[in-house]
Order: C-alpha cells, then sequence, then structure tokens
C-alpha cells in the first residue's frame, strides 16, 4: 500500500487498486485472451474470469515509492507476442502513472499459455 500526505490530508492506494487497473489495462490490449493463473495444485495455467483477474497480477514496492508490476496473461493464437508484450508495458504504464500518478519503475509480461 502506497501512501501520500498532502494539505488536504492523507491517501492511501491498495495492492488490490493497482491489480484490478493493470489487469484490466492489459486485458483491453488487441491479443490478450485474459489473465492468467498456474494453479499450485495441478501445475495448469487456467484463464481467470473478468472478477478475478487480480490474481494474474504481482504488485511491488520500492523504497523511493515506484512500484513495479509483474502480469500473467494468455494470448491468441496467431498474434505478434513482442508487440502484444509491448503494448501491454506501454498501456499498463500510462494507465497506472495517469489514474494514481504513481512512477511504474518496471512492467514484466508473462506469457502462460496461447489460446485459439
Amino acid at each position: 500500500m502506497l501512501n501520500y500526505q498532502s494539505e488536504h490530508g492523507e491517501v492511501s492506494v491498495s495492492s488490490a487498486v493497482f491489480s484490478n487497473m493493470t489487469g484490466a489495462a492489459a486485458t483491453n490490449c488487441f491479443g490478450v485472451k485474459g489473465m492468467a493463473f498456474r494453479s499450485i495444485t495441478d501445475g495448469l495455467v487456467h484463464l481467470l474470469r473478468p472478477e478475478a483477474m487480480s490474481k494474474g497480477v504481482n504488485i511491488i514496492y520500492h523504497e523511493d515509492d515506484s512500484i513495479s508490476i509483474e502480469l500473467h496473461i494468455i494470448v491468441e493464437n496467431g498474434v505478434n507476442i513482442p508487440a502484444v508484450c509491448r503494448s501491454i508495458m506501454n498501456e499498463v504504464r500510462y494507465v497506472v502513472h495517469k489514474n494514481t500518478g504513481v512512477t511504474v519503475r518496471a512492467v514484466d509480461v508473462y506469457v502462460d499459455s496461447m489460446i485459439l
């Protein structure tokens, strides 16, 4: 959780806000089927429903009040994976900074599966 102090009071931004924001930004990009989650019990990759997409996001907080984001996604078959990942990185960095003012140090995208 990040806390900001201003002359009007304190604002706290929780991990859930970052997770939902980044998940929505990533799934809006072309070629992305959805967020992925690897089950611990069976080791299989599962496509997450829209209401559970935050499970495919990991937020890492740094001492300088910046964050790093890890996204696990499933892409459509036949898309240019490097282009899709660049698009996601740019979109997530833009959306998070625009909506919260937080500096995004890194966005790491992991393609866990491909679906027809």
